[in-house]
């Protein structure tokens, strides 16, 4: 089975411009995914997926390779998709590009599922330990059935409780978001062929794309819990942890 790793990489970010290219500890912060990605031991293969030739040359630079996408595309997902067509590969995980504290452990657990034939698409989840990452809408919320199937993913602390939010307390009844997915690549190049509903508008998650096509999503339990970059606190964060080594 070959199972591609994809870094999806777009130069424009609104809350930070030219983030793939932060540098983090004297590394730029694609280099620090790519290596991490590169230590897992079920991916065969390691592409960075970009729309900007600045962000090319940085990857070739540290010896990665690249695979040059337009510019015009909006998600991680249909990126992927463009690069599913492009090279072979039965399996193919997304990992974001803006996750540099990833390691190659939690991503082959997020393959595994896949693999063993159980899910046609797969992430992760880790339990909210504060108020704080449970009221923040860049942290992505999930909640799942009995058997690991995710039921909706929000920005929002979901389900509805009685409790105010910021009166909660831990264990929460929904659950982390980590950012990779996992497609078997008819799978990727199906929900890449989807319109784009009403609710992957609303939320900003591409995810929901395919739970509302009816395509199961499983997310399972890891004890890894991550930074994804999305604003400049989240890079002072990221650089003081980094820096411990």
């Amino acid at each position: 089975m070959m199972i591609v790793a994809v870094i999806p990489a777009r130069y424009g970010s609104t809350r930070l411009p030219a983030k793939p290219l932060a540098d983090i500890c004297g590394k730029p912060m694609i280099q620090w995914v790519y290596e991490k990605t590169k230590q897992s031991k079920l991916c065969n293969r390691v592409v960075v997926a970009t729309d900007d030739e600045r962000v090319a040359v940085v990857v070739r630079g540290f010896g990665g390779e690249v695979v040059m996408t337009s510019e015009a595309i909006q998600s991680g997902t249909d990126r992927m998709a463009v690069v599913a067509g492009m090279i072979d590969g039965d399996v193919f995980v997304n990992v974001q590009g803006d996750e540099p504290l990833i390691d190659g452990a939690t991503i082959d657990a997020a393959i595994r599922p896949v693999m063993e034939g159980s899910f046609d698409l797969a992430s992760l989840r880790v339990p909210i330990q504060s108020t704080e990452d449970l009221l923040n809408k860049n942290v992505v919320k999930v909640i799942v059935d009995d058997f690991n199937r995710a039921l909706y993913f929000s920005r929002y602390p979901i389900p509805y409780s009685r409790v105010e939010p910021a009166q909660a307390k831990p264990p929460y009844l929904c659950s982390k978001h980590v950012g990779i997915y996992v497609y078997r690549k008819e799978t990727l190049l199906k929900v890449s062929a989807l319109p784009v509903t009403d609710l992957e508008k609303a939320e900003s998650l591409e995810q929901l794309r395919a739970l509302k096509a009816g395509i199961a999503i499983g997310v399972f339990e890891t004890d890894f819990d991550s930074i994804g970059v999305d604003t400049p606190e989240d890079l002072e964060k990221v650089r003081r942890i980094l820096s411990r080594g």
